[in-house]
């Protein structure tokens, strides 16, 4: 059992700075020859922020969701997803900065923000309570703050157990107490979040099944990286005692949340496409008929390769197949993520520009969404039909960040919870 203090080699280190900078040329590239509206740089920096600030979402609430239930077969790693869960740190600044450029006019990322079209868009002006800018910067912004509360909680618990615990429970109670007072705080929250951020980009498209959809994409991206962290940290000499059967579990999770998040996706198509709603069934027209590559490849890369892949028993238990299903279901959700907010962001970055062109009343007549949506074809353009390298690059340099985050924060507590009630199971875990 490791219980020391992770310390990466330098070369590693020089590995992640170098990323770093990736994702920092790719990120002044992108602004340097964007549009006067900037819509690709902001769109970049949206998804990014939002895909990482999720993921450390979902590991401070998978790992409330083990103390809540009892579940001790992941004690070994936990200390892994407190370190993912204090990203929520530079989603706070993230999100900030977005906001902040709400305010100011810097980027035409949401059509609700633009006043003209707030005050006479009917659709727009009936959900103004929710979609406007003081509960984007002070709600989005208060929920960021809750979630990284009750993360730097967890994690402290844990800590103070580490040093003054006795395999006992009273330590655990505590734990239990937060981690249970936080999963409703979470899942409505984190909903509305995804509304907030998401799903308002198309703000006269709506479906209730977005905010489970995109939190299992971001859910099954968390276990990916993880086994992606546990492979190369047990590279490293680290957590001797994660076995094979830790990694068979984690495995079952990610194919079992891909087949999930397939019967999301498939329910939410369905039910749109055959309700035949010209308001809903608009979002679906635009991607199939403008991003035909990112909508089927969606499915290939999300459902059937790991499906196939990982159906076998030993897959699962295969390095090699692990870290092959784990790098492609983390890039294809964020990928996902990339089809969910870029086409929306550009037809509104074209409709405001076309209002600021003198053309507003033009624009307003055909307010309809779908008529709008319809008469601005992008046609095939990189950065927004399919990610370009500086995409690539920025996203890079954000993998950089968070892995940079998490493995510094593993690195200020002993790996494992040396004191956990449910330590001796974790480490003689059998499936």
């Amino acid at each position: 059992m490791n219980t020391e203090h992770i310390q990466l080699p330098i070369s590693d280190k020089i590995i992640l700075s170098v990323l770093g900078i990736i994702g920092l040329i790719s990120l002044i590239y992108i602004g340097a020859n964007d549009d006067l509206g900037h819509t690709r740089l902001w769109t970049n920096i949206l998804h990014n922020s939002v895909f990482f600030t999720l993921i450390a979402l979902m590991a401070i609430f998978f790992i409330c969701v083990s103390v809540t239930a009892y579940a001790g077969w992941n004690v070994v790693f936990r200390r892994i997803w407190d370190g993912m869960s204090h990203f929520l740190l530079f989603g706070i600044l993230l999100m900030g900065l977005i906001a902040i450029g709400i305010y100011f006019g810097w980027h035409n990322l949401y059509h609700w923000a633009d006043p003209q079209t707030a005050a006479t868009d009917p659709v727009i002006k009936g959900k103004s309570s929710f979609l406007n800018k003081n509960f984007y910067t002070f709600g989005g912004l208060g929920f960021l703050v809750v979630w990284f509360f009750f993360a730097k909680k967890m994690r402290d618990l844990s800590i103070d157990e580490d040093d003054h615990g006795d395999n006992r429970f009273a330590h655990y109670k505590s734990m239990k107490f937060y981690a249970a007072l936080f999963l409703p705080i979470a899942g409505f929250s984190s909903a509305a979040a995804i509304w907030l951020w998401i799903m308002s980009i198309d703000p006269h498209w709506y479906s209730t099944m977005f905010a489970w959809y995109s939190s299992a994409s971001c859910f099954v991206s968390m276990i990916a990286l993880t086994i992606l962290l546990l492979i190369y940290l047990k590279s490293r000499g680290y957590y001797h005692a994660v076995n094979m059967e830790h990694f068979h579990d984690l495995g079952k999770f990610m194919f079992a949340f891909s087949v999930f998040w397939t019967y999301l996706w498939f329910d939410q198509y369905m039910l749109i496409w055959y309700g035949n709603v010209g308001e809903e069934t608009v979002y679906f027209k635009t991607r199939i008929r403008e991003y035909p590559i990112l909508f089927y490849g969606n499915l290939v890369i999300n459902f059937v390769l790991p499906f196939l892949i990982l159906l076998r028993n030993d897959t699962k238990r295969k390095y090699g197949t692990l870290i092959l299903v784990g790098l492609l279901v983390f890039i294809g959700h964020w990928v996902d993520l990339f089809q969910m907010i870029k086409p929306g962001a550009l037809h509104t970055s074209i409709e405001l520009g076309s209002h600021q062109a003198g053309s507003a009343a033009q624009a307003l007549s055909e307010h309809s969404t779908e008529a709008a949506h319809g008469s601005h074809g992008a046609g095939f353009n990189i950065g927004y039909s399919i990610p370009g390298i500086p995409e690539i690059g920025l996203m890079l340099g954000f993998l950089a960040l968070f892995i940079g985050t998490t493995l510094h924060f593993l690195s200020k507590a002993p790996l494992t919870p040396k004191r956990d009630p449910f330590l001796e199971e974790s480490l003689h875990h059998h499936v």
